[in-house]
């Protein structure tokens, strides 16, 4: 018996895959993490781009000479996606005038304590204003979270995802 047990433990055959089964774990999870907070942080700078691109045509006036809707609206923002979300029909767009720019009041349009599904609680908007208005857009989504570290993840809503969001308020062109 001690001299089986003495060839056992001299016995190194198999210690690579070993080791490598106790690291490969942590080693991909960390690689997985890396490459979903590279992804969150690209989309929501892809959003916050094509936010500001599209709101350029409410300020020079295109939108409201054209009569655009908000549906329009959306699918030239998510023509600026890149194909980075999933689903376009998934943003969430408010269009207002407000008074100034100090009444331009930002608030997420849905609860962050939610459960699953964390729904909109507020109702989306399209008032696009006339010449010299001061116009505020903001467009929200809900992001799909791959990779669920509990506290230490990307996602900020209570079903998991991830809610990002672009806002900006200009006061629109002089124009007719």
């Amino acid at each position: 018996m001690t001299r089986q047990s003495r060839h056992l433990t001299r016995d190194e055959r198999g210690v690579t895959a070993v080791e490598f089964a106790l690291l490969a774990l942590p080693f991909f999870g960390i690689i997985g993490a890396i490459i979903q907070t590279s992804v969150i942080f690209l989309s929501s700078q892809i959003l916050e781009s094509a936010v500001q691109d599209a709101a350029r045509t409410i300020r020079t006036g295109q939108v409201q000479s054209a009569g655009t809707t908000i549906d329009e609206f959306r699918t030239d923002i998510c023509d600026r996606l890149y194909g980075m979300f999933p689903d376009c029909a998934g943003l969430h767009i408010r269009v207002n005038t407000v008074a100034n720019f100090q009444s331009a009041d930002l608030e997420p349009p849905v609860e962050t304590d939610c459960e699953a599904p964390c729904d909109w609680t507020v109702d989306e908007t399209w008032r696009p204003g006339s010449g010299k208005s001061v116009t505020l857009v903001q467009v929200f989504y809900r992001y799909p979270v791959a990779i669920r570290l509990g506290i230490l993840g990307m996602s900020n809503l209570g079903d998991g995802r991830r809610l990002m969001g672009s806002a900006t308020v200009f006061q629109n062109e002089p124009f007719s």
